[in-house]
């Protein structure tokens, strides 16, 4: 598949990219810690380890998971009420101060492939994602400075968390797509895949250590890294038959824009 129907010139679409576990390996050492700490300094008994945040991970945005959480343990509704976000926004504090000390990293070839679509031309670049519009908006100018995001749609923004499309049906519109079928999402979840396929979009998941093992039907290019030459990712899936040799780059991106159906 070399180019759309008609033969005419190839050109890119939109790029929406979401944050934690997608961009940033910020899950397992960066909010797990975080909640750690905000339950530590509240005088709360919880720990979550690095199982049973993966557990957690399966509820999406950070305040759903701590109510979720809190019920789980017996905690009354009146008290989750006031409990929950005074415990996230701690934790949105802690881990904006992890940011600021190196503690969170971009993910190996994040940088080469927004910088690829940049020199494009041709692509839009979005963000969507359910995390707190503090801590993404900070996390993107402290990791990210050289990218310029077109269209930033955080939780913030929204009513309903992943699974649910809103995310990306808002960043479609205020990107103003006329269609779905010209953006492609990039994911890292089971959670993040549904959203995006019942957005009609389509879908790339970069897996990570939590997520490898999250039903990834439906995607349209499944790898284990962005990849990096002379280091590339294992290709999980390719059900279009892109090509992809382990680096996601914009090309294989406009393939999918361009597959039919």
């Amino acid at each position: 598949m070399t180019g759309p129907p008609g033969g005419g010139p190839e050109r890119g679409g939109a790029a929406i990219f979401d944050v934690d576990g997608t961009l940033v390996d910020s899950e397992r050492h960066g909010h797990r810690v975080a909640f750690n700490r905000a339950f530590e300094e509240l005088g709360l008994p919880y720990v979550w380890d690095e199982d049973l945040y993966g557990e957690l991970l399966h509820v999406t945005g950070g305040q759903r998971r701590i109510d979720g959480y809190l019920a789980g343990q017996g905690v009354a509704e009146a008290e989750r009420n006031q409990l929950g976000p005074k415990l996230h926004a701690r934790k949105t504090e802690i881990l904006q101060q992890m940011v600021d000390e190196g503690a969170v990293e971009v993910r190996p070839g994040v940088t080469r492939l927004l910088d690829e679509l940049g020199a494009a031309g041709d692509w839009r670049l979005a963000v969507g994602t359910t995390g707190s519009r503090g801590w993404v908006d900070r996390l993107l100018r402290r990791l990210l400075p050289a990218t310029t995001w077109d269209v930033v749609v955080t939780g913030d923004d929204v009513t309903a968390r992943k699974p649910d499309p809103e995310v990306f049906d808002v960043a479609r519109r205020q990107l103003g797509l006329p269609g779905p079928e010209q953006a492609v999402v990039i994911e890292d979840s089971g959670e993040g895949l549904a959203a995006a396929r019942a957005a009609g979009m389509r879908c790339v998941v970069v897996v990570n250590g939590y997520t490898a093992d999250h039903d990834l039907a439906g995607a349209d290019l499944v790898l284990d890294g962005f990849g990096m030459p002379g280091a590339p990712a294992a290709v999980l899936a390719d059900s279009h038959g892109t090509g992809c040799e382990g680096i996601l780059t914009a090309d294989v991106l406009r393939i999918l824009t361009q597959c039919p159906g």
